[in-house]
């Protein structure tokens, strides 16, 4: 599976099926992506891989630890590796022809309040505690 940036300058390939997606409805992943929420996966690293353009990636970091990837060129978010281990956040917008369910989502207590979050997946009031499991939960197909 290829994804890319809105101007193509940074492209990457996921190896193996990504089993599932959330969306992320906290105030910085509404601002980040100018929306209700952000959409993304969590692959392993051995399945990521970097096609190009690597130099056009920028980072912004908030105090708290949130980063925030982009694309110089064109504003695009981009992957990037989750904190300090061995996977890799991917924002799905960047990927075309995907037919993949979103399995959870993050953060419904701070949704937007024109935001209508669908009954047919979990739904964490925050962050969930044990990110360990939640990582390995999308690893599995639903």
């Amino acid at each position: 599976m290829k994804g890319s940036c809105n101007c193509g300058s940074v492209s990457f390939d996921v190896s193996n099926e990504i089993a599932s997606l959330y969306q992320c409805h906290c105030m910085l992943c509404q601002k980040q992506s100018g929306s209700t929420s952000n959409t993304a996966t969590i692959v392993k690293e051995s399945d990521f891989l970097w096609l190009s353009g690597t130099d056009s990636i920028s980072q912004w970091q908030k105090d708290s630890g949130f980063t925030s990837h982009f694309c110089k060129q064109c504003g695009s978010p981009v992957p990037n590796r989750l904190r300090e281990s061995n996977f890799y956040w991917i924002p799905m917008g960047l990927v075309e022809n995907v037919d993949i369910k979103i399995s959870a989502h993050l953060c419904c207590n701070s949704k937007a309040n024109w935001d209508d979050i669908p009954d047919a997946a979990i739904k964490y009031p925050d962050m969930p505690e044990d990110l360990d499991n939640f990582i390995n939960s999308l690893q599995i197909k639903r």
